[in-house]
């Protein structure tokens, strides 16, 4: 079955719509993050575009939610997002109505009018109580560095942070346990109204990667981020390998619990979003109300 929704349109009429789950990857480097700004180029400005010229202008930009808001340069390799289309909408596509079902059908037409450093890889009815952002139980990040004993490849420079000394990625692994668990990240988080900064950090693996010209690959896996975390937590692990912290330092910094005194945020280019995670269609409603409730430091207590 069809996740359908009723959809509210200028805040007066409430439309059938049914809910579709995108599936698409882009280059960061050129767009300024996700969320569409006046007059700048940004990755949900562009989607919105392309469905504009095959389903027609949406003044609720067709209920668009993302599960993964990235940054200006940040890169996607798995991104998700929903939309939600009217039975008018979908009657625009004619006798290929019914090619909906398929999950290229989509896909192909969005791609042919997107550029290339935006890809549409499917296109899906959504399972009942999918919600792109809300439905998401983890989502993991990768970072890359060419360190002082990596190759230099100019064709990956866009999504690598090149460092010329050679850091110590035991000493920055044994660092990286220090922030693993349930914590309040503000020191390591630039804060947002309305939002909490506590996150479960579940994984951070620093690996050099020989196969990839022993670049270090640092990835994170948690049940959200917040706004500048994980490249916030590279910078400190990047410190680290540099010896100019120890794991001591970034314990303190955590326990903090402040933005003062913080580490560099490093460059964006090096950030790629890997992977988004779901639990099975049975549970995907009731994740989606859990992770509405705003946390509180009593969970941390617990």
């Amino acid at each position: 079955m069809n996740e359908s929704v009723d959809r509210e349109v200028d805040g007066l009429v409430r439309l059938t719509a049914t809910r579709f789950r995108i599936g698409f990857s882009y280059d960061g480097t050129d767009f300024f993050g996700w969320a569409k700004q006046p007059g700048l180029r940004t990755v949900q400005g562009e989607l919105l575009a392309a469905l504009t010229v095959i389903f027609g202008e949406d003044p609720d930009d067709f209920g668009i939610r993302v599960a993964g808001r990235t940054d200006a340069g940040v890169h996607a390799l798995n991104q998700q997002a929903h939309i939600e289309l009217t039975e008018q909408q979908l009657d625009r596509l004619g006798r290929n109505r019914t090619d909906i079902q398929n999950p290229k059908f989509l896909a192909d037409r969005l791609n042919r009018i997107l550029s290339e450093d935006l890809r549409v890889h499917t296109v899906t009815p959504a399972a009942p109580g999918f919600d792109a952002r809300f439905s998401a139980i983890f989502r993991r990040y990768r970072y890359r560095i060419a360190d002082g004993l990596a190759g230099q490849n100019p064709l990956e420079s866009r999504f690598t942070l090149h460092v010329f000394q050679t850091l110590d990625t035991l000493a920055m692994q044994a660092a990286a346990l220090e922030v693993l668990g349930l914590h309040d990240f503000a020191s390591f988080c630039r804060p947002r109204p309305g939002s909490t900064t506590i996150r479960e950090l579940r994984e951070v693996n620093v690996v050099r990667n020989q196969a990839a010209g022993n670049v270090i690959e640092i990835e994170l896996l948690a049940d959200a981020f917040c706004h500048n975390m994980v490249r916030s937590i590279v910078g400190a692990l990047i410190a680290v390998g540099k010896g100019q912290a120890t794991s001591a330092d970034i314990r303190a910094t955590l326990e903090r619990a402040s933005r003062t005194e913080s580490y560099r945020v490093v460059a964006a280019k090096g950030l790629t979003l890997v992977e988004i995670g779901y639990p099975a269609d049975n549970l995907l409603a009731s994740q989606a109300e859990l992770a509405k409730n705003l946390r509180s430091h009593d969970e941390l207590e617990a």
